[in-house]
């Protein structure tokens, strides 16, 4: 049986910035953080993090919008899909990048980690995977149609560890080509 709740990631100055911990059965595992779309740690992020769990991972999920509004927990509908645009509008990548490098320290630092750490994110939080590789504080990454990397290749030259990019052929929301021949 897995056990999950939320936690803080930060100080007591900070009280705002949490992430949801899924523990796996054994209690201990390798870590990885699981970094959400942009309608939250909503129930189904959490639930990947259960089964990420399930499958042996301590899994943290980070906040990323805490600094807009606390423990996002958005519907993948027109009103809720209108939400979390504006959400991810008011979000600075570069610091909400960071946040994920936070959250990957922390978990690193929790005893339930018994091994590497990996980071995989959805979308923005695909982005958010590529920005924590670049940190080179993770030991692998993984995203999944990560939106915006295109406009941020600066970083690709930082990343030394493993790193999977997938995308699907046709997605209308990520350019096919960089423009660079």
């Amino acid at each position: 049986m897995i056990s999950a709740d939320w936690i803080n990631l930060l100080s007591a100055d900070e009280p705002n910035f949490s992430g949801y911990l899924a523990l796996p059965p054994a209690g201990t595992g390798p870590g990885l953080v699981l970094v959400q779309e942009i309608w939250g740690v909503n129930e189904h992020i959490r639930d990947v993090a259960k089964q990420y769990a399930l499958d042996g991972f301590v899994v943290l999920a980070p906040d990323v919008f805490w600094r807009q509004q606390t423990r996002t927990n958005l519907d993948y509908n027109e009103a809720d899909t209108d939400t979390a645009f504006a959400l991810l509008k008011g979000t600075d990548l570069a610091q909400a990048g960071e946040d994920v490098v936070t959250a990957i320290e922390h978990l690193r630092g929790l005893p339930q980690v018994s091994g590497k750490v990996g980071v995989l994110g959805f979308c923005m939080g695909g982005q958010l995977a590529y920005r924590a590789a670049a940190s080179g504080k993770v030991d692998a990454a993984v995203s999944y149609y990560g939106g915006g990397i295109q406009n941020n290749l600066e970083l690709a030259g930082q990343i030394r560890q493993p790193m999977l990019f997938h995308y699907a052929e046709l997605d209308q929301h990520i350019p096919a080509r960089l423009g660079i021949d």
